[in-house]
C-alpha cells in the first residue's frame, strides 16, 4: 500500500525535496513543485528530481499541465549537459505537447547540442531568444558544455573553432578565453593564436585507464523510477 496523504499543515512542515521524497504521487504537491521550478529559475539552481517529479503528476492530471512550467524544465535541464537529463524530462512529456511550437524548437536545440553542432544551436536559439531568456544563465550553462566538449576533442583548439561554440569574438572572446587561462589552465599559443587544452584521457588516449567503460550509477537510478 502507498504511503497516506499529508494534511495541508503537515505538508508545509516540508522542504519541497522532503515532500519529493515522502510522497512523490500525491497531486496536492503539484502547486509546490511549480513554484519550485520558477525559484530554481530565479535562484539559478537546480532539481532534476523535483522536476522529474513534477512531470509523472502532469502525466496522471493532463488537464493541470502548465506549459510554461514545462518549457523552464526543458531549459534547465538543457543547461544540465552533458547529463542526460533532457532526454529523461522529454520522455514524461505526451507527445502532442512535444508538437508545440516551443518544445520543437527546445527538441532541435537538444539534438544541435548533442552532435556539437554549436553554429546551428546559437543560430536557432536566436530565433528563440523569447523562450530563452526567461531562464537567466542558459547562455552561460551552455558555454560551459560547449568547452567542456572541446576539452574532449582537441588537443589544441584553434581560435574561430572556440569562436563558433562559445558564440563570442573580438574582446568578449579575448575576456572569455583570459577568465579560462586563469582558472581552468588553457594556454595561448603566442604565434598561432590556438588555445592548448589541459590533458585528459580522451584528448590524450594515452592516460586513458583501462577500466572499461561504465554507465554512471546516478544515470541508472534516475532511468529506474521513471520506467518503473
Amino acid at each position: 500500500m502507498g504511503k497516506e496523504m499529508e494534511s495541508p499543515q503537515e505538508q508545509s512542515s516540508y522542504t519541497v525535496e522532503q515532500l519529493v521524497a515522502v510522497n512523490p504521487f500525491n497531486p496536492e504537491i503539484l502547486p509546490d513543485l511549480e513554484n519550485y521550478v520558477n525559484d530554481q529559475v530565479t535562484s539559478q539552481t537546480y532539481s532534476l528530481d523535483a522536476n522529474l517529479c513534477l512531470l509523472r503528476l502532469y502525466q496522471f492530471e493532463p488537464e493541470r499541465m502548465n506549459s510554461h512550467v514545462v518549457a523552464r524544465i526543458l531549459i534547465k535541464s538543457l543547461m544540465a549537459m552533458p547529463s542526460p537529463d533532457f532526454s529523461l524530462c522529454l520522455f514524461l512529456i505526451p507527445e502532442r505537447v512535444q508538437m508545440e511550437e516551443q518544445f520543437k524548437s527546445l527538441i532541435v536545440l537538444s539534438h544541435y547540442l548533442e552532435t556539437g553542432r554549436f553554429q546551428q544551436f546559437w543560430d536557432e536559439a536566436a530565433k528563440n531568444r523569447h523562450i530563452l531568456e526567461t531562464v537567466p544563465g542558459f547562455e552561460q550553462a551552455i558555454q560551459a558544455y560547449a568547452t567542456h566538449l572541446l576539452s574532449l576533442s582537441y588537443q589544441k583548439v584553434p581560435r574561430s573553432v572556440l569562436s563558433e561554440a562559445v558564440n563570442m569574438d573580438g574582446a568578449s572572446l579575448d575576456k572569455f578565453i583570459e577568465h579560462q587561462v586563469t582558472n581552468s589552465g588553457w594556454i595561448v599559443e603566442k604565434e598561432a593564436g590556438s588555445i592548448v587544452l589541459p590533458k585528459n584521457e580522451f584528448n590524450h588516449p594515452e592516460l586513458k585507464k583501462n577500466t572499461g567503460e561504465n554507465v554512471p550509477l546516478e544515470h541508472i537510478a534516475r532511468i529506474f523510477p521513471i520506467l518503473g
